[in-house]
């Protein structure tokens, strides 16, 4: 479904309107032609009876028409309209003409030597008629008699000339519809540039900055809704600081009686026990390691959560030192289990990085790596520079990952079928993916030469 465009709606609400306006213009616009075309033409026709008027005569009590046939001819030369006409006598004797042509209605009936106009039909033909009641006079016979002259033409050419005046006005109409589509387009679009610098500056700021928005510049009918988001960025940093406050909070207070109580069963397995007592002892101080290890790695996520900004801030460092220096860290743990665990680095590395949280990663990464590539197998972390970017990997030759499992491995608390039995929460993975991150790194998992697991993160040149 298309997105709704206030530009296109507000052009529709206004073309709408336009249109129902042209159209009730264009029908006035019509009678209007039609009324200036009747003035125009019936101006002929009076002219017409005029003529005909100077031709008609008593004679011995006879009337009697000299018809000129001129002022007939003129109308029939006029855009082709018929021409019909009629003399006739008050008592209804046509002289001649056309004896069916309607006689003028009562509201149309003139005065002597008056003319008169009105509309009627013949022949299933719309004419327009004008009628002249002409007294005439015998002197020598002493007699007087009314005549009706009557000429009508159709209104082909009257319509012609009208729809001729409406299709140059609708012309311009149209065009002054487009023109003030136009300028409302661009008016909407002038108007709507405070909205798209707001989207701007919303679109610039980064994740951890809680500041409120600057109304500064903006039209009085946009600050309600900066004010309405700088509410909720109020609303969402208060819940933000008060979830940080509750998992420091949830973790110191877990901590402390986590902390004695794997002190308190790592003295008491230092205690001659029986057997039984010893197994459970160690049970427990390994459970109460695990849980204090979640608890650490909880709070680590809860630090690294996008909506969260306590991730320090990022500094030049030297990636191949930090690496090597928790290798380094690592080592003990690796010669316990009869792991070769080396480091490889072809140049110095520096990436623009929080040393914490990058200690964090590649401690995560070589902690996976031991626990699920096993007793006696090695693990090399490796830091080179790339044509791409500072790379770190962790490369083991354990089992790998199955790939449609690469991705989900990053979720948390995931864990593999395959991998139930190795000790572990689930964490680890998905806090390096956010540490990543925070970092604009990528992570991917591939598969090693000659068998086994790699782990390579891919930092952002410090050109970029």
């Amino acid at each position: 479904m298309a997105k709704p465009n206030l530009r296109r709606q507000v052009a529709l609400w206004l073309l709408l309107p336009l249109l129902a306006l042209l159209a009730l213009d264009a029908w006035l616009t019509y009678q209007r032609a039609m009324s200036a075309a009747h003035v125009a033409f019936d101006r002929s026709l009076e002219y017409s009876l005029k003529s005909i008027r100077e031709g008609t005569r008593l004679v011995n009590g006879t009337v009697e028409v000299d018809l000129p046939y001129l002022a007939l001819e003129m109308f029939e030369s006029n855009a082709g309209g018929k021409i019909y006409y009629l003399i006739r006598e008050e008592s209804g004797r046509a002289v001649t003409g056309y004896p069916g042509l309607p006689m003028p209605p009562p509201r149309a009936t003139p005065e002597s030597y008056q003319t008169s106009f009105y509309d009627a039909s013949f022949r299933n033909e719309e004419l327009r008629m004008g009628v002249l009641r002409l007294p005439v006079h015998d002197v020598p016979g002493a007699q007087t008699r009314v005549v009706w002259i009557m000429v009508g033409e159709t209104i082909e050419p009257r319509q012609a000339l009208a729809r001729q005046i409406l299709t140059g006005s609708l012309l311009q109409e149209c065009l002054l519809v487009v023109l003030a589509l136009a300028i409302v387009w661009l008016g909407v679009g002038r108007g709507l540039r405070p909205l798209h610098l707001l989207s701007a500056k919303v679109a610039a700021r980064t994740e951890d900055d809680p500041a409120p928005l600057d109304k500064a510049g903006l039209p009085n009918e946009v600050e309600p809704l900066v004010e309405s988001i700088n509410q909720y960025i109020g609303r969402l940093r208060r819940m933000q600081e008060s979830r940080r406050r509750f998992f420091t909070d949830a973790a110191h207070q877990l901590k402390t009686p986590l902390a004695i109580i794997q002190a308190e069963s790592e003295l008491a397995l230092r205690e001659t026990l029986n057997e039984p007592a010893r197994v459970h002892l160690t049970r427990l101080n390994g459970a109460v390691r695990q849980a204090a290890k979640g608890v650490q790695q909880l709070l680590s996520l809860s630090r690294l959560d996008n909506d969260s900004s306590d991730v320090g801030v990022l500094a030049p460092l030297r990636l191949d030192k930090l690496a090597r220096s928790v290798t380094l860290d690592w080592s003990p743990v690796a010669r316990a289990r009869n792991i070769d665990l080396g480091f490889e680095h072809e140049a110095d590395v520096e990436v623009m990085g929080n040393r914490e949280l990058l200690a964090e990663l590649c401690g995560n990464l070589i902690d996976n790596a031991v626990r699920y590539a096993g007793d006696g197998s090695i693990i090399t972390v490796r830091v080179a520079r790339m044509e791409e970017g500072p790379l770190l990997q962790v490369i083991d030759n354990g089992p790998s990952v199955a790939p449609h499992e690469r991705d989900a491995v990053f979720e948390r608390f995931y864990r593999s079928q395959t991998e139930q039995y190795v000790e572990g929460s689930g964490l680890g993975l998905a806090i390096v993916r956010e540490i990543a991150r925070v970092h604009h790194a990528q992570i991917a998992l591939g598969d090693a030469p000659g068998g086994g697991l790699v782990v390579s993160v891919r930092f952002p040149s410090n050109e970029s």
